[in-house]
């Protein structure tokens, strides 16, 4: 199940029906089903204290990534996808601005992202942001088809 809060910020304009119809679809593009996905929207100021407690990060950023897949395997369930998304809708809209796109194409980027994080795609590496930005073109793809 795919849920979709906020923590002090106003729900953004999402179709949240096709937007999981999305979701799951990409993921099946990588064998993987969804399990529970919860996304959480909140603000910068948010974004940097989840940051700071859980991953000892003093910065701010667009999406982290919660990953209970492997709570899942060792439950045998496999092929599944879990996590918690949290997204700075401030980030968002900065970076949309920044890279002179829209901001509803930006927060699909970064929906999107936390998917192909949990399908098991790394963007840290060398190489591995071209592949994670590859991805996300093709998921992009998929929502605008």
């Amino acid at each position: 199940m795919i849920t979709y809060n906020v923590d002090g910020v106003k729900m953004p304009a999402i179709k949240k029906r096709d937007t999981s119809a999305w979701i799951k679809a990409v993921a099946a593009s990588y064998g993987k089903k969804v399990g529970d996905i919860a996304y959480i929207f909140c603000d910068d100021e948010k974004i940097l204290e989840v940051n700071k407690q859980y991953l000892q990060h003093d910065y701010y950023t667009d999406i982290i990534t919660f990953d209970y897949c492997d709570d899942l395997v060792e439950m045998g369930i496999k092929n599944t996808i879990s996590g918690d998304l949290f997204i700075s809708l401030d980030t968002v809209r900065t970076n949309a601005e920044q890279q002179g796109t829209t901001y509803d194409e930006e927060l699909h980027r970064v929906i999107i992202h936390g998917i192909l994080h949990l399908v098991g795609i790394n963007d840290k590496g060398p190489g591995e942001r071209e592949i994670m930005e590859a991805a996300e073109n093709k998921a992009l793809a998929m929502l605008n088809a």
